[in-house]
């Protein structure tokens, strides 16, 4: 599985979207995507490319986009 392919399966896999559903996803633009849901994904993330996200990255989290910026920053191609 490819580094986009495990990014968008722990969008999936923690709002039960589909990949058509991703671009221009956005917090609290779905009502899974809320303050619980948005610590599903982060531990999703962390886990399926083993890193640990600093506190003020996961609070600036806000979007699909935004999140593959942070992944690029803690050296994960996408």
């Amino acid at each position: 599985m490819t580094n986009i392919e495990k990014y968008n399966e722990a969008f999936i896999e923690s709002f039960g979207v589909t990949e058509e559903q991703l671009p221009g996803l956005a917090y609290q633009e779905i009502p899974e995507w809320d303050s619980v849901g948005h610590m599903q994904l982060i531990a999703a993330l962390e886990d399926a490319f083993d890193i640990m996200f600093d506190t003020d990255d996961i609070i600036d989290f806000s979007s699909y986009e935004k999140g593959k910026e942070f992944m690029a920053k803690y050296e994960v191609e996408l």
